[in-house]
């Protein structure tokens, strides 16, 4: 009995700091973040990310590698939560349990960035928070956003133009605010 119970607590030890070594950031989906789930991306994870961003030779191509490295940051996270049903825009999935509309993928979006940037990962930017555009009155849309360290611009990277776990779509700031669409 006692060996038992010494050897469930090295497993609860074990798993503990297995979790330490993980890191945790909130998804939020059915609109306007009105659900939100916690998601583990493990140090294995964040090191293939931060190595793949790592082979950037400047800003501009650290942006190219980021609209994949957010798309598997996506991917993992549609494997521990229900927003693998997510589909571009807002009407291709209307109704479905763990859809995501502009705010959802901007305060995700933002929080990947986040991580990123506090693992090492980001050398040539860093997250700029949540932009909005208004093309009208009533019509807005957000983004999360990052600004090259060295003052060269701001991007925005959205996700909400692409189905779950594609590449990111990261445009200039300022042709995003415009009313920029990616395949225009």
């Amino acid at each position: 009995m006692r060996r038992a119970a010494c050897l469930l607590t090295l497993l609860l030890s074990v798993t503990a700091a297995r979790a330490d070594h993980a890191t945790a950031l909130d998804v939020c989906f059915n609109y306007s973040c009105l659900t939100t789930q916690t998601v583990l991306y493990s140090e294995a994870h964040i090191s293939s990310l931060r190595n793949e961003l790592q082979l950037a030779n400047d800003a501009a191509e650290e942006r190219l590698r980021l609209q994949d490295a957010i798309a598997r940051m996506y991917r993992w996270a549609g494997e521990q939560t229900p927003i693998h049903v997510d589909r571009a825009g807002d009407f291709l999935d209307d109704g479905a349990y763990g859809r995501m509309d502009c705010i959802d993928h901007a305060h995700t979006t933002e929080r990947m960035l986040e991580a990123l940037q506090a693992a090492g990962a980001l050398r040539f930017h860093r997250a700029a928070g949540i932009e909005r555009r208004r093309s009208w009155l009533i019509m807005q849309h957000f983004s999360a956003t990052i600004e090259q360290n060295d003052g060269g611009g701001r991007w925005a990277v959205d996700t909400w133009f692409r189905d779950h776990a594609e590449p990111a779509v990261v445009m200039d700031i300022e042709t995003w605010k415009d009313g920029g669409y990616p395949d225009e």
